[in-house]
């Protein structure tokens, strides 16, 4: 059994996922995030959030908006689809 769930693991990376919440899209699509979840993830009225797909799953997630390397706000590029600054991608191109 315990080889089993290692290759369930390889195959297919844990997620750290909450279940048992069930919401229903009403007629214009639109559907409610429990506020346990927007307090967990610091949402308020009107912020954005970013849908995105991946394979089957619809991800929702907060849209990065500064440079995953120093934080920076300003000259945001993207890179392999992440935000980076122009100052980290100089110094990244200069280590390769």
């Amino acid at each position: 059994m315990g080889t089993r769930q290692a290759t369930r693991s390889v195959a297919r990376p844990a997620r750290n996922v909450t279940t048992g919440i069930i919401r229903h899209l009403d007629e214009l699509g639109r559907i409610v995030i429990p506020i346990e979840i927007r307090k967990r993830f610091g949402l308020g009225e009107k912020d954005p959030l970013e849908i995105s797909v991946e394979d089957e799953t619809i991800l929702l997630s907060k849209p990065q908006t500064a440079c995953v390397f120093c934080g920076r706000t300003a000259r945001l590029e993207e890179h392999r689809g992440r935000p980076v600054c122009r100052s980290c991608i100089a110094e990244l191109a200069t280590q390769e």
